[in-house]
């Protein structure tokens, strides 16, 4: 594994934006956003955080890593449970503080840890009152129980 440390920070304004050189911006705590997305479908996955670790060892590994900003913890997805996600493709946005992977998802599928296929399960409707919007479901149905796979319960 390299040193996370290597990544530089881009010389100019034109070089974060323009430029060949990975110069990743964490932020204040040291992270930075990455969405999964389906490699075949385009759906989106997941959101969740990177550290210079876990950007590192993705890049690296073609597997996605990712920091716990709960645990304060770096996790492999898919190690406990067998959901991995092998990276297809890695983006990076124009300022340099996002990356959108596309993803190939293994075991059941399930990118989520309440068992859907996509974290985002929900729709938020538009047009209406914040204070009165519902929450209503997509139809993406838990494809395995979290509590066996994860031994909450």
């Amino acid at each position: 594994m390299s040193d996370v440390t290597s990544f530089g920070a881009a010389a100019d304004h034109h070089e974060l934006e323009e430029g060949t050189r990975l110069a990743p911006r964490f932020d204040a705590a040291g992270l930075i956003t990455a969405i999964a997305v389906d490699a075949a479908s385009g759906d989106v996955l997941m959101l969740a955080h990177m550290n210079a670790e876990a950007l590192a060892r993705t890049i690296e590994t073609g597997e996605a890593h990712y920091y716990s900003r709960s645990r304060k913890a770096l996790w492999k997805k898919g190690e406990s449970s067998g959901h991995t996600q092998k990276v297809v493709d890695l983006l990076v946005d124009c300022d340099q503080d996002a990356v959108v992977m596309k993803v190939e998802m293994g075991g059941t599928g399930a990118a989520c840890h309440t068992g859907r296929r996509s974290c985002f399960y929900r729709r938020i409707p538009v047009g209406v009152p914040a204070a009165e919007a519902r929450l209503s479901f997509t139809g993406d149905t838990p494809r395995f129980d979290p509590a066996k796979v994860y031994g909450k319960g």
